[in-house]
């Protein structure tokens, strides 16, 4: 498993790169966000760690412009780092495809394990069933991870959207608790209330005809998420 390790700071980078070489991964190192992007380029990459915030240039100024580079191509796995508590910061790294964030200061063990969890969610992403999901006129592959609608191009789903729309479609009919749903997607522990927020927001944009008053995806607030309800 190949990683990239993008952080300006390089004392840090290199701690980083050598708890994750102790792990059995292979590491690649960027500092900036120019640099970032070249790698993962030229590079086949397994999986992005990436510091939001370090130095760039005008169009590609910090790690969230990495990430929205990356995503217009690649569902490669995302761990953003950053010192920054504010919810605005880790809500727009999720809004922007991220699959996971580390709040700095962390343990060498703690990132390990996010990192393990995170490829085993994207290797059972990838090991869907051939058989498209239908409901009325609409279609959804979970293996191409594509959702169609009768009459339209197909729309792509990142990992995470695939994952939560194949939970919800097979339980089709039922409000799902949302710590249910977040132990399916993330992972006991791996991921919170507002992460599942987010990915429900990003889903409904592209599969609701109107995502303001979306008709597949309902919620029940204090309780969870239905599809099909």
């Amino acid at each position: 498993m190949h990683i990239l390790v993008v952080d300006d700071d390089r004392t840090l980078s290199d701690l980083l790169a050598f708890t994750l070489r102790r792990a059995g991964y292979d590491i690649h190192l960027a500092f900036d966000a120019p640099g970032a992007l070249t790698a993962f380029q030229q590079m086949a990459i397994d999986l992005i760690v990436l510091d939001v915030n370090m130095p760039g240039k005008p169009g590609l100024k910090d790690g969230f412009d990495v990430c929205q580079a990356i995503r217009q191509s690649s569902d490669v796995p995302i761990i953003l780092l950053t010192v920054r508590d504010d919810e605005e910061d880790v809500v727009k790294g999720l809004k922007l495809g991220a699959d996971d964030y580390i709040l700095k200061p962390f343990s060498p063990r703690e990132l390990v394990a996010r990192v393990e969890t995170v490829l085993r969610r994207a290797a059972s992403g990838k090991a869907k069933v051939d058989a498209p999901y239908l409901f009325g006129e609409i279609s959804f592959d979970p293996h191409l991870r594509t959702f169609c609608r009768q009459g339209t191009d197909p729309v792509s789903l990142t990992n995470l959207e695939a994952q939560l729309l194949e939970v919800l479609m097979l339980n089709r009919g039922q409000i799902l608790p949302a710590e249910l749903l977040i132990n399916q997607i993330w992972g006991p522990g791996g991921g919170s209330q507002e992460m599942l927020r987010q990915l429900i927001r990003r889903l409904r944009v592209k599969v609701e005809i109107d995502p303001e008053s979306p008709e597949l995806i309902q919620n029940l607030p204090g309780i969870g998420y239905g599809f099909g309800l």
